[in-house]
């Protein structure tokens, strides 16, 4: 029997606000809260709101924060920031972590839990190492407590690593992670996210490729009139899907192919360096954005959707190190657009 006309249009009404609801998920954008002008927690949450943000990560439980995304449609990454890794090498006190960050807000939309950021074997930051070695304890513990708690369909474990651990990331498809991290820090991280179906967090920046690198193409790296770039039968078109594909490559080589990549972070500053101004860092959110949107995947992995967390909200004016880290802000603090972007 012929589907009546109105059927029909209902159908493909109701088709095309899956696929809009959808397509808008893939964004995200990091709240970092290293400022001393920032909107109050409750202002941010709105704010993200009124502007149709639907995914934040936030970098520690900010109870303030927590209890303002109750009850709104926001989905969230939590960190567990790295010094209180350590703490949760202990069963107990990772259960009451979430008894205390997860359980206690059961009206948040938690999404992941990145246990650790960027923590790195060949930092040059002895602190940063120091917690090499909780990171895959602390997050076994709390995945654990979820499981117990009967929030594992809903909320995923992992750490948030970066481009900083690929010994080689070109071409792409000959990503590989440093020897020396291998066996005794990321190879073991893998296997545990295969094992439970967990995903990775891989923070991205094509930024940080082409400051670095007089040879890294500008154009290439803002989704623009760079070249190709072959790899083997494969062309790639932009430095994000280069880094991302190589990403998925390293951990191929460790039976982490099934593990799913979120990119927990990726942005362009708008001052600090050469490249580093407001049209470059317009031209590269506005690109990524509609490259996810598109919904095309990457060369390696076409036809696949790429979460995306954007850094990041504001400007922070506590940040550390270089001025750059002070200046990867979407919006300034005063709330004023700086690139006019849809989400």
């Amino acid at each position: 029997m012929a589907m009546a006309p109105q059927l029909l249009l209902l159908g493909l009404f109701i088709n095309l606000l899956i696929f809009t609801d959808t397509q808008a998920q893939q964004i995200g954008v990091c709240n970092g809260r290293l400022g001393k002008n920032l909107p109050s927690e409750e202002e941010t949450v709105n704010f993200y709101q009124r502007n149709g943000i639907t995914r934040m990560r936030i970098y520690d439980p900010n109870p303030v924060t927590l209890r303002a995304l109750q009850r709104t449609n926001i989905e969230l990454i939590l960190d567990v920031p790295n010094i209180e890794l350590e703490s949760l090498t202990n069963p107990s006190n990772a259960r009451t972590w979430v008894q205390n960050h997860i359980q206690n807000y059961p009206e948040v939309k938690f999404r992941y839990i990145a246990v650790g950021n960027e923590v790195d074997p060949n930092s040059d930051n002895t602190v940063n190492r120091q917690y090499v070695t909780f990171v895959l304890p602390a997050m076994q513990n709390v995945h654990r407590a979820i499981v117990d708690a009967g929030l594992d369909k809903q909320i995923k474990v992992s750490t948030a690593t970066y481009a900083g651990l690929l010994e080689n990331a070109y071409p792409p498809s000959e990503g590989v992670f440093y020897k020396n991290v291998t066996n005794t820090f990321i190879g073991p991280i893998i296997t545990f996210l295969a094992q439970n179906n967990l995903p990775m967090l891989a923070n991205i920046y094509p930024y940080f490729a082409c400051q670095r690198s007089a040879d890294v193409n500008l154009q290439y790296s803002l989704f623009t009139s760079g070249p190709l770039v072959p790899d083997k039968d494969l062309m790639y078109s932009n430095l994000f899907d280069a880094m991302y594909d190589a990403h998925y490559a390293a951990q191929a080589r460790l039976g982490g192919e099934n593990v799913e990549i979120v990119v927990s972070e990726s942005g362009w500053p708008s001052y600090g360096h050469r490249v580093a101004t407001p049209e470059n860092a317009r031209t590269y959110y506005r690109n990524l954005i509609a490259h996810v949107k598109q919904r095309n995947g990457t060369p390696a992995r076409p036809r696949r959707f790429i979460e995306v967390y954007l850094f990041a909200m504001f400007d922070e004016n506590l940040k550390t190190g270089d001025v750059v880290e002070r200046n990867f802000g979407l919006f300034y603090p005063d709330q004023r657009s700086k690139y006019q972007l849809g989400f």
